[in-house]
């Protein structure tokens, strides 16, 4: 299926259920989408472009590949709080930062020399996914203004709302008419991961420090090398089998053990303010 197409599809069920469910218990949450703030129509806008340009790079990359650059996401979200909240920068960040940017360097040079005939290919793919990764930092950066004054599950009903209005005019609808009861399954639960997951994610935030959660989300690259070795093994047919070489496994670990750095070692003033910052969420 068409990339957009399924992005639309997964955004339509997790903004279905929410709003079913806000209609008959929170009926008060559905006012967002009357009067929506500037900030949350250009975090759903970002949002939207994520996951549009992430699944795009995937098609033209690989699960493992995909995940190691979408972690530029989170080391531009640290540059972003050095630049415009003034936040300060332990020694240890800096390492880390600097860790992450020579994992990636290394990491796309030898996943490139193993593209020789597709180089154009891939070159088009990871640039997809910087582009996913530059429009999370979009989103996140103003989802955690955001959340200062708004529940976090009620942001979530507009996030989900407005790429579907968006990006309908450009689906491909005939689509879901070929699709198999399987596919059917398939998409159904791509939708409610989107859903789980960022709902998940804003209880995260909830219950847990900022940092916290981020370095628990660096595990995203780890589970998803495990499976692809798994499915690797069994010599599944419906997908590409990936087998990492040595320097491409050290500059992943290079990039991942860098982003948790990066994101682990706050001064202690600045993770006050964090816990602080959620606390105000009404969730």
């Amino acid at each position: 299926m068409d990339p957009l197409t399924i992005v639309w599809f997964r955004f339509l069920v997790a903004f279905s259920v929410l709003l079913i469910y806000f209609s008959i218990r929170k009926p008060s949450y559905l006012a967002i989408l009357k009067n929506p703030p500037l900030y949350i129509i250009i975090a759903s806008l970002g949002l939207g472009i994520n996951y549009v340009a992430f699944l795009y790079g995937l098609k033209l990359t690989s699960p493992a590949t995909a995940q190691i650059i979408i972690q530029i996401g989170p080391i531009m979200l640290g540059i972003v709080g050095l630049v415009f909240f003034k936040e300060k920068i332990s020694r240890r960040q800096a390492i880390g930062f600097g860790i992450a940017g020579l994992g990636l360097i290394i990491f796309y040079h030898e996943s490139l020399s193993q593209m020789v005939d597709n180089e154009d290919i891939f070159n088009m793919g990871v640039l997809w996914i910087v582009v996913a990764a530059m429009a999370w930092v979009t989103y996140a950066t103003l989802q955690k203004i955001l959340v200062r004054k708004h529940p976090a599950q009620q942001l979530n009903l507009f996030l989900f709302g407005l790429p579907i209005l968006v990006f309908f005019p450009f689906i491909k609808a005939e689509e879901f008419l070929h699709l198999s009861a399987g596919n059917w399954l398939l998409m159904i639960y791509l939708g409610l991961n989107t859903l789980i997951a960022y709902g998940s994610l804003a209880l995260a935030f909830k219950y847990l420090e900022a940092n916290k959660v981020s370095v628990i989300i660096t595990m995203n690259p780890i589970i998803t090398f495990i499976l692809m070795g798994i499915l690797t093994y069994m010599e599944v047919s419906w997908i590409a089998p990936e087998i990492l070489t040595t320097r491409e496994v050290v500059a992943a670990a290079l990039v991942l053990s860098g982003a948790v750095m990066a994101v682990a070692f706050a001064k202690p003033s600045r993770k006050k303010e964090i816990d602080k910052l959620i606390s105000t969420s009404k969730d």
